[in-house]
């Protein structure tokens, strides 16, 4: 896959993960059928086919019901059997980004997790855009692939809307496929 597809994808997820999708996005969205068929047919189909304010209130409620609610989209607590978010330098993902100069300031951002899914994806896309592959493989091994598509199996289940329960799959597909692609390219 062309790098430049790699990173929109990186961009579009992180930020669908990063707050609920608004008028604009939505409209986005249904303007690039290409990306709503290979997110899934499903999604296609409610997006493209419901009235735009139902579409934008059932989704708004199923974004913070998955998000927000019912879950923490965050590495340390999914990874922690005490469900315990880590934060400062003490987060391996943070220590990762320092570590590849992915300056990240929590406090100019809506998300105020270092190791929430929306970062990480999209330091996955600065990654891409800068032509790091060996960096793209060590944090899709050691920190994405880790918890992510476990993440997303379990909160499909949850998911009402037709968009997040294929999200989910596509998000745990596009992971595991691009870390193949990286491997083997």
């Amino acid at each position: 896959m062309d790098n430049s597809v790699r990173a929109y994808i990186y961009a579009f997820l992180s930020r669908v993960f990063t707050k609920e999708i608004d008028a604009a996005f939505l409209q986005d969205m249904r303007s690039n059928e290409d990306v709503l068929k290979l997110i899934g047919i499903d999604s296609f189909n409610y997006v493209t086919n419901n009235k735009q304010s139902e579409v934008l209130e059932e989704l708004n409620i199923d974004f913070h019901s998955l998000f927000h609610m019912n879950n923490h989209p965050y590495e340390s607590a999914v990874l922690d059997s005490k469900n315990e978010i880590m934060v400062g330098l003490q987060n391996p993902v943070m220590q990762f980004y320092v570590n590849h100069g992915f300056d990240i300031n929590l406090e100019y951002s809506e998300l105020s997790i270092p190791d929430h899914i929306a970062i990480e994806l999209g330091f996955m896309q600065k990654l891409v855009q800068q032509g790091q592959t060996q960096a793209q493989e060590e944090f899709l091994q050691n920190h994405l692939l880790q918890w992510a598509p476990p993440f997303m199996m379990g909160i499909k289940s949850m998911a009402i809307t037709p968009l997040y329960k294929d999200l989910c799959d596509f998000t745990s597909d596009f992971l595991l496929n691009d870390y193949h692609g990286l491997l083997n390219g």
